[in-house]
């Protein structure tokens, strides 16, 4: 869990990051979305720091913490385009995705934890959603 929050983290920074620094014909609606998708990634956030103090844990709360634990990788503050922008989301969101799946069934088999396991189907759902319209925007 501690490795979704740290992804979470990174690309809520990303989302935000490319929310500021958007150029391009197609800047208001991607510069909506991006805030959009950043404000649901809060709570996603919150959500999973809350899961793992319900489970005991300690919810990792520093950016060392968060970029030690993540598999994502941050994005420098540059201008950046529409297309780059949502190219480089929809590969993070992948990226979660394909964790997700293979985190869901370890809860369920290996840790008897049907609780976890329905959360982060929850979050599998959300990410595939934002995957598929992300998609959309590149065809």
């Amino acid at each position: 869990m501690a490795e979704a929050l740290s992804n979470q983290h990174v690309l809520y920074l990303k989302t935000r990051n490319f929310h500021w620094n958007l150029k391009g014909a197609r800047f208001n609606s991607l510069h909506g979305f991006f805030e959009e998708q950043y404000g649901k990634l809060e709570i996603a956030i919150d959500a999973t720091a809350e899961r793992i103090r319900m489970l005991g844990g300690v919810a990792p709360g520093s950016m060392a913490e968060f970029l030690g634990g993540a598999t994502l990788t941050e994005s420098p503050g540059a201008i950046i385009s529409g297309e780059e922008a949502v190219a480089a989301l929809l590969k993070d969101h992948n990226a979660i995705i394909r964790d997700l799946r293979k985190q869901i069934p370890r809860c369920e088999t290996d840790f008897n934890d049907v609780g976890t396991a329905d959360f982060l189907t929850a979050q599998l759902q959300a990410h595939e959603e934002v995957a598929w319209m992300l998609r959309s925007l590149l065809e």
